[in-house]
């Protein structure tokens, strides 16, 4: 199952789940993190814990079981503490370039914590965000790949928070509840995490350091660390095959039984 980051959804990994669908049974939910179609009920825990929990109620409905969790951007911080807290259902873990320590949110979105206090600030955020010169800001999109993405992608990732103010409500209390507490907390709790566990960074990411992903290597107690060259944090946009070929060959090293 695939996790991805806030602002994005399940398109992030098209490039990818094409060519890993062969062999593979993968899921890509749209999940709740800004750039969903549904608005969750008003008193939805999200916090980082709580998004944790929303991925495994979803695990839980759809009745997974020795599941590899493939995870990006923020969702690499909710798959640390998921695979803290409910690590039951979940087999094998790859974490991308991702949230990690005191980068929660990242520098160039620290502003958003200020945003998130008002709803007037909240929607002007939402709506500017549709504009293609504002999406290649360091502040939004511009630094998590090398090339604008897609038009119509672009559309699905920034039309839910700027269209529905229900999901506007959603993203605004989401990074309310945004603490590092939680990400230092998911990080501890990974060295419980005995279970075959790739890290993949991006080699030219300007968001997440490389040494976050060598220190998450380390506390996980099978985690292994690569790096995937000319690629910037979103790695299934910028590098989709190099990106592949490693999930390959990490789940063909560690079959499941």
């Amino acid at each position: 199952m695939f996790v991805h980051g806030v602002g994005v959804n399940g398109d992030l990994w098209r490039w990818v789940v094409p060519r890993l669908a062969g062999g593979h049974r993968c899921i890509t939910p749209d999940l709740p993190w800004g750039s969903h179609s549904i608005p969750l009920k008003p008193d939805a825990d999200l916090s980082l814990p709580g998004m944790a929990r929303i991925t495994a109620d979803l695990l839980k409905a759809l009745d997974l079981d020795k599941v590899t969790i493939v995870a990006n951007d923020t969702g690499g911080a909710v798959a640390q503490a998921l695979v803290g807290r409910h690590p039951g259902r979940i087999a094998r873990l790859v974490l991308t370039s991702c949230d990690a320590f005191e980068k929660f949110p990242p520098t160039p979105q620290k502003y958003l914590e200020v945003m998130a206090r008002s709803r007037l600030l909240t929607w002007i955020v939402a709506y500017t965000a549709q504009f293609k010169s504002i999406q290649r800001l360091p502040t939004a999109y511009g630094f998590v790949t090398a090339r604008p993405m897609p038009a119509d992608i672009m559309r699905s990732y920034t039309d839910p928070v700027r269209m529905n103010s229900g999901v506007r409500r959603d993203f605004q209390r989401m990074l309310r509840a945004v603490d590092t507490k939680y990400t230092f907390e998911a990080a501890a709790q990974l060295t419980n995490f005995d279970k075959p566990a790739l890290v993949l960074w991006a080699e030219s990411d300007k968001i997440f350091p490389r040494e976050h992903g060598r220190r998450l290597a380390r506390l996980l107690p099978q985690g292994r660390f690569d790096l995937i060259p000319r690629s910037c944090t979103f790695i299934p946009e910028d590098q989709p095959e190099l990106f592949v070929t490693a999930v390959e060959d990490f789940l063909a090293a560690y079959p499941i039984t």
